[in-house]
C-alpha cells in the first residue's frame, strides 16, 4: 500500500528568490502522527501548502508530492484536497462565513453532498469539538481557542484521510491546549503537525522530521531528536521540560 504523504526532491523558491525548499524527500505512513518542527522561516508552512496543492505547481523548481499514491497535479486537485484537510496557522485565514455553522457546513457544500448529510455532519464536527451548541454564533465573537476549534470542525466535515496542521496550539491558553491536544489524540486520520509547542509533540507524535533553511536535518524518534540538546540548540529549538527527567527510549 502507498504511503499516506510521499514527498520527493522538493524545491520551491519564491517570487523573490528565496530558497524556501531545498530538496526535502521523506514519506509518511497511513495512520502515522509525525511532528514538523524547526525554526521560523525553516520552511515548514510552505511544506504544508504543498501538499494539498495551494502553492501552484508550476512554481515547484523540481519534485514531487503524492498523496495516497496519487501525484499532486492541476488535474488531481479536486481528489487531492478532498483527501487532505489544512489547518491554517491563523484561524481568521480560514473562517469566512458569518456564522460556525455556515462556516463548518461550508466543505461538504462545495462537495456538492445533500442538504441532509451536510447539516448532519457539520452538527457532528461541532459536538466532536466541543461545540456543540455554537452553530448560531457569529465567527468573529470566538475566542482563540474556539476558532481554533471551529476551522477544526470545517476539516473534519470533509472526512479527510490526512490532516495537515500549522501550529495548532499557538495562541492557547494551557486550558485551550490541553483540550486542543486531547481533541487531536482521538483523531485517528494520519496527521502532520507543523509546531513550536513540543510538548505537543512528545505527547502526540513517535516521530517528528526537523527542517531548517529548507532543508530535512533529521527525521526519527521523536524523544531521540528532542533529548539531543546539541541537535536541538544547532536548530533554534530547545529540549523540551516535558523531556528533563526521561531518559530516551
Amino acid at each position: 500500500m502507498s504511503p499516506a504523504i510521499e514527498v520527493t526532491d522538493l524545491r520551491y523558491r519564491y517570487h523573490d528568490g528565496t530558497e524556501a525548499l531545498r530538496g526535502i524527500t521523506f514519506s509518511i505512513e497511513r495512520g502515522d502522527c509525525v511532528g514538523l518542527l524547526g525554526p521560523n522561516g525553516s520552511g515548514k508552512s510552505t511544506l504544508l501548502l504543498h501538499l494539498n496543492g495551494i502553492l501552484p505547481e508550476k512554481a515547484r523548481n523540481t519534485g514531487h508530492v503524492r498523496i495516497m499514491g496519487e501525484a499532486v497535479t492541476a488535474e488531481s486537485l479536486e481528489r487531492v484536497r478532498r483527501r487532505v484537510g489544512l489547518l491554517f496557522q491563523d484561524p481568521d485565514d480560514q473562517l469566512f462565513c458569518a456564522t460556525v455553522e455556515e462556516d463548518v457546513a461550508f466543505g461538504p457544500r462545495q462537495l456538492g453532498l445533500p442538504e441532509e448529510e451536510v447539516q448532519q455532519r457539520a452538527r457532528d464536527a461541532l459536538a466532536r469539538v466541543g461545540l456543540r451548541d455554537y452553530g448560531h454564533r457569529a465567527t468573529h465573537h470566538l475566542s482563540q481557542g474556539e476558532k481554533r476549534r471551529a476551522c477544526l470542525a470545517g476539516v473534519l466535515t470533509c472526512k479527510p484521510d490526512i490532516l495537515v496542521l500549522d501550529e495548532p496550539t499557538s495562541g492557547l491558553d494551557p486550558r485551550g491546549r490541553r483540550e486542543f491536544k486531547t481533541l487531536l489524540r482521538e483523531i485517528h486520520a494520519t496527521r502532520l503537525i507543523a509546531t513550536h509547542d513540543l510538548e505537543l509533540v512528545v505527547e502526540l507524535c513517535p516521530r517528528s522530521i526537523i527542517l531548517d533553511q529548507g532543508q530535512i536535518i533529521a527525521d526519527g524518534p521523536t524523544r531521540e531528536l528532542l533529548n539531543d540538546e546539541e541537535l536541538m540548540l544547532a536548530h533554534g529549538l530547545e529540549r523540551p521540560h516535558i523531556l528533563r527527567h526521561i531518559h530516551p527510549h
